[in-house]
């Protein structure tokens, strides 16, 4: 399998240095000396050995860059109603009828909560054996703003439930197939909607191949802003994104605080029943939740200790999640500082990827994880150019948790509520983000020689996200059947 990542194994036995270098004496003799610093492992060689460009260039022999387009469900896929009720698994019973209702809302809604599905799908197209770490999930609605540590805005990715070293195609598949979905329900026509998808891939392609070119640190430290928005030549969206920011200014601890919580008799808060929402929970899993911060303590840096010294823990609440994540066990825990200032943390299940299962049909290891919250966390640290800093993990009675802010300044774009001239610059955006995500674990110049400088593989992935938007349409009408039928329970509107 191809990794694209420089070789940095140690030199063989006698081998201590990088190499003689060869110089001219004034007779033209050959003067060889040695290195001063022996080869360190885990960094490159110097001087540079081969071209990751033409490597990635030369994938295309063995997988044509038309060839992404193809895709035909196998004969052993399941159905979309097995597909969801294997998914529901191990999730709480009393909330898979609200998971089931919101997935039947659209094949939107259907494609945002079967990411095993498609993984299993994806397992069986054409992959270059390049790897990333992927976010899992990436389809349109997980790209958004959030706060960085210094009060700006960030927009990136911000969702990692099924994060995992992977192919890279398999993220930009699922983005691209989400456009055209996301379109379809907005009322945009096909060519809007294809359109959508071949500018994703064009903006990813071009984006990996800036990157390539640009020193290391630059690239690795390309902060997505409003810079973003000229790069992708997003231009018509730059209003919409204005009014999504000055509302995620705004989605703070103290406003949801202010409202989900309740004076209590000795001046601090508690949290008020919102069913099915947000509801209060027994003392005893409370009081479970709130000891599980001492564990998160530890996975945090000891520089951020001392902050959360300085607040005290107040109420615990059950909170139900995203379209994907309902039926996971999901806490929101009150804390107040001196002053009586909330801040509020998401104490959030964290399962096995969806993607784990079908990554040996890729030809990709599978994982040995240790803990799933610190998968998540570990995946979106090195995804993310700025991540929340109180990001961390613990363990509730046996069961893996990430621990993050609660609505840290988060806001989003609907693409489903795009008008159609605006899609094809979401896309655009989205692609960029994703290819900057990428180039964190992979290199660029692998990939970006794969890709190319031609809109070859922007048309074979826009090929596939229609006929993969078609066999959602297709899943999504089965399941809206079984919930019509009586075979599967559904609460539609939660």
């Amino acid at each position: 399998m191809t990794e694209g990542i420089a070789d940095v194994a140690a030199p063989a036995s006698g081998a201590g240095t990088v190499g003689d270098i060869e110089d001219r004496g004034g007779h033209g003799e050959a003067v060889r000396t040695e290195a001063r610093v022996p080869v360190v492992a885990g960094f490159a060689r110097w001087p540079v050995q081969g071209s990751p460009k033409a490597e990635g260039k030369a994938l295309r022999r063995r997988v044509p860059r038309s060839a992404h387009a193809a895709f035909t469900a196998d004969a052993g896929r399941p159905d979309a109603v097995a597909a969801v009720r294997a998914s529901n698994r191990g999730r709480l019973p009393e909330l898979t009828p609200i998971r089931v209702g919101r997935m039947a809302a659209t094949p939107f809604a259907f494609l945002r909560g079967s990411a095993g599905l498609m993984a299993h799908d994806l397992a069986r197209t054409p992959t270059t054996g390049i790897g990333a770490q992927l976010c899992g999930d990436a389809h349109a609605c997980n790209f958004g703003l959030y706060g960085d540590a210094r009060g700006g805005l960030v927009i990136d990715l911000n969702d990692f439930d099924e994060t995992v070293h992977g192919p890279w195609e398999w993220d930009l598949k699922r983005l691209v197939a989400s456009l055209v979905l996301a379109g379809r329900e907005a009322g945009c026509d096909e060519d809007s909607c294809r359109r959508a998808a071949q500018d994703a891939a064009g903006a990813y392609r071009r984006t990996m191949r800036l990157l390539a070119r640009m020193p290391v640190l630059d690239a690795w430290s390309a902060i997505a802003d409003e810079r973003l928005v000229s790069h992708a030549d997003a231009h018509d969206l730059a209003g919409t994104l204005e009014r999504v920011s000055a509302k995620a200014r705004s989605n703070t601890s103290g406003r949801f605080a202010a409202r989900s919580t309740e004076r209590t008799e000795d001046g601090g808060r508690s949290f008020v029943d919102a069913p099915p929402v947000l509801r209060r929970v027994p003392d005893a899993e409370a009081a479970a939740v709130a000891l599980s911060l001492e564990e998160y303590l530890t996975t945090l840096p000891e520089d951020r200790r001392p902050l959360l010294a300085r607040y005290a823990v107040h109420d615990v609440a059950f909170r139900v999640v995203g379209t994907g994540s309902v039926g996971t066990r999901s806490y929101v825990v009150l804390l107040l500082d001196h002053r009586g200032e909330p801040l509020v943390l998401q104490v959030k299940e964290a399962r096995p990827s969806a993607l784990v299962p079908h990554l040996a049909a890729a030809g990709f290891p599978v994982p040995q994880v240790t803990h799933e919250g610190r998968r998540v966390v570990l995946g979106q640290k090195r995804m993310q150019v700025v991540s929340d800093i109180l990001l961390g993990w613990t363990t509730i009675d046996g069961r893996d948790f990430q621990v993050r802010q609660f609505r840290n300044r988060k806001g989003s774009v609907d693409p489903a509520a795009l008008p159609a001239g605006q899609i094809d610059d979401y896309g655009r955006m989205t692609g960029a983000l994703l290819a900057r995500a990428h180039a964190h674990s992979a290199d660029p110049r692998l990939i970006a020689g794969y890709c190319g400088k031609n809109e070859q593989l922007d048309e074979a992935l826009a090929a596939f996200a229609v006929a993969y938007a078609d066999r959602t349409e297709a899943d999504h009408a089965q399941l809206v059947a079984a919930v019509r039928a009586g075979r599967i329970a559904a609460e539609p509107g939660v």
